[in-house]
């Protein structure tokens, strides 16, 4: 990087949170409960950090507005019954402790909704880590790099300053896409192979290794 680093940014599903086999399997079991096709879990995994309209609409495209929506609350009836279980990776609360003390600023870019992230942030006590927090229904869900952008913009970092983590390809996309350099992170819901295959400073096979490498590289 050819500027110091300020800003990291987060996705939240698969980066932070250990939640990706949750809500791959919600989707399974929602699309079970109305009768329609069941994606694979490596289907299912790959719509992960798109923001609900698309990920459905990818999943099982051609549904009309009604069933759409009859398909998004049955995934959301399955999903808040587990996510109050759902924890961070091990070292993950630690590490954010840490980079906030060594003087980063972090934000938060993320599919989830806004109640949905907020109500993940409350019941995992991480009021107050977070500088700026972005979701998917109050701006343009990934890869748009919009969400990025404006977190730049409220934060006032400039694109080389600021660092995106995240496990899928929708988060390295979103990154090129507004000219910040990206971290992959492959044991979330995206697998290495096609994490490798977008542009990326480093992929991380473990979330203990993090700290690490932003000692040696920010």
């Amino acid at each position: 990087m050819s500027r110091r680093l300020e800003l990291i940014v987060f996705d939240w599903d698969g980066t932070l949170a250990d939640s990706a086999g949750l809500i791959a399997g919600c989707i399974q079991r929602g699309c079970a409960d109305l009768g329609l096709p069941v994606p694979s879990e490596e289907r299912a995994r790959y719509v992960i950090g798109l923001g609900l309209h698309d990920a459905l609409d990818y999943l099982v495209p051609g549904l009309t507005p009604q069933r759409q929506r009859d398909l998004a609350d049955r995934y959301r009836l399955h999903y808040l019954a587990g996510d109050a279980a759902i924890p961070l990776f091990a070292g993950a609360r630690e590490a954010l402790a840490t980079l906030r003390e060594s003087g980063y600023r972090l934000a938060v870019a993320t599919g989830k909704s806004r109640r949905g992230l907020d109500r993940s942030i409350d019941q995992l006590g991480l009021a107050g880590h977070f500088d700026a927090t972005r979701c998917a229904d109050e701006t343009a869900p990934k890869p748009d790099p919009l969400m990025l952008r404006e977190l730049l913009e409220e934060l006032e970092v400039s694109e080389q300053g600021a660092l995106m983590v995240g496990d899928t390809v929708h988060d390295l996309d979103m990154a090129a896409a507004a000219g910040v350099p990206a971290l992959a992170v492959s044991y979330g819901a995206h697998p290495r192979e096609s994490l490798l295959q977008r542009p990326a400073l480093g992929c991380l096979d473990r979330f203990d290794q993090l700290l690490g490498w932003i000692r040696a590289h920010g």
